[in-house]
């Protein structure tokens, strides 16, 4: 539940629903009449932000610069249509029936408005009389309650005193939660570079080799066919192969990015505040309030 002093920081601000998508921003805040503590905001939704859904706002929570709730999006644009430009109050039918639809049992809404330490809601006068209960008031801008709760629940013999004879004991509570944040950034370059490759190949070349033969019978009628004495060239041509480089391009692998999410567990330290109420006097017999949890 946010506090009074958070709704500044909620109106005409984002509210995200329980997948973290948004469902619409924050328009009203409206407050228990008796309790004064915030009990439903309602948030504009469609493509022009024309129309206005209720949401209870006990288990929402702050984040950052938005508002959270434990409810889908879908579920919050179906809630029962409420005219909020009817006074800025909500009567006890029309809460009932908002409890209803998100499944808040009525009588544990009232129970919520009487736990220790708070006013609670105001109560009918002991003579049996069902009265209606408390309902809740639109909260300005600055986060003020709303007007004077109705009669409350049916047949309560009160003899307390009157509210305003009694303190209200309130505290701070620590709501943690995350939220996603740049730490950096990681790219992919591809460029080009040069090296140098070395590859033995066999290649192959001619020599000349002198050969002499001896005059045979074989062959003595060709070597007597030219002339007697003469002179004479006789020609080879000689050949080597030479190694030859050629280049190709072909695919070796694809690279790419990817994400790993890892969860860890982080300590999160703040600071809250209590108040204590301490009863002074002589008499010092007169027990002290076991609400403010601090005892002799």
């Amino acid at each position: 539940m946010i506090a009074q002093e958070q709704i500044p920081t909620v109106l005409e601000h984002p509210v995200y629903d329980t997948e973290g998508k948004k469902i619409g921003d924050a328009k009203h805040v409206f407050l228990d009449d008796a309790t004064g503590r915030p009990e439903w905001v309602t948030v504009k939704t469609g493509m022009f932000g024309t129309n206005e859904s209720f949401v209870p706002i006990k288990d929402a929570s702050v984040v950052s610069d938005h508002l959270e709730v434990p409810y889908s999006k879908d579920r919050v644009k179906g809630a029962p249509h409420v005219d909020v430009d009817g006074g800025g109050h909500l009567d006890a039918s029309e809460e009932q029936r908002l409890y209803e639809y998100y499944g808040i049992a009525w009588d544990e809404a009232w129970q919520r408005a009487n736990e220790p330490g708070d006013r609670g809601w105001a109560r009918g006068d002991g003579d049996g009389t069902a009265g209606a209960a408390g309902t809740a008031g639109l909260a300005g801008a600055a986060g003020t309650a709303g007007t004077a709760g109705t009669a409350g629940m049916p047949g309560t013999d009160d003899t307390a005193a009157p509210l305003g004879d009694a303190m209200t004991r309130s505290e701070e509570r620590m709501h943690v939660g995350t939220e996603e944040v740049e730490t950096g950034h990681v790219r992919l370059r591809k460029y080009v570079v040069t090296e140098e490759v070395q590859q033995t190949v066999p290649v192959r070349h001619e020599e000349v080799r002198v050969v002499r033969e001896p005059i045979t019978d074989a062959n003595r009628d060709e070597a007597l066919s030219g002339p007697e004495i003469s002179e004479a060239e006789h020609e080879v041509t000689l050949h080597e192969e030479r190694p030859v480089v050629e280049t190709r391009t072909i695919p070796v692998e694809r690279v790419r990015l990817e994400t790993d999410e890892v969860t860890e567990e982080e300590t999160v330290t703040g600071q809250v505040r209590k108040e204590r109420i301490e009863i002074e006097g002589e008499d010092t017999a007169v027990a002290r309030d076991p609400g403010d949890g601090l005892g002799r």
